[in-house]
């Protein structure tokens, strides 16, 4: 399974090929989304009325989040230490989530590729999975 991040959400919904690999995620029902990807887009979707845009969003597989804000801590130390600068708490929550749940993280942020590395996150990228 593929968490698909807002930046790629943001993407496609501007239509831009970059994220038009995401057609081939949601045709074979293999991505999944979690409440703080939608906390991020939700407000904007509600704001333009777009009712049926959120009851897709909201059809598909959901992931739940288990915050261990000891790990958090100790990733964002990580990262500072490794000159991996200015990730925000939720980016890290997010890296948290697919981590712990064993999935590929599709996100266009290059400090989730940046910390890949470092952490196990296992990323998607252009059709093609990397750990």
């Amino acid at each position: 399974m593929v968490l698909v991040d807002t930046s790629v959400w943001i993407e496609y919904f501007k239509g831009t090929g970059r994220a038009a690999v995401l057609n081939e995620l949601i045709n074979n029902n293999t991505l999944c989304i979690n409440n703080l990807v939608l906390a991020e887009l939700l407000p904007s979707i509600n704001l333009k009325k777009e009712s049926e845009l959120k009851r897709l969003l909201l059809t598909i597989n959901q992931i739940d989040i288990e915050i261990d804000w000891d790990e958090i801590i100790d990733m964002q130390t990580k990262n500072l230490l490794n000159g991996i600068n200015k990730v925000g708490i939720p980016d890290l929550i997010i890296a948290q989530n697919a981590i712990n749940n064993d999935l590929f993280l599709f996100s266009f942020d290059k400090h989730f590729s940046l910390m890949s590395d470092l952490f196990g996150l296992k990323m998607f990228t252009d059709g093609k999975n990397s750990t």
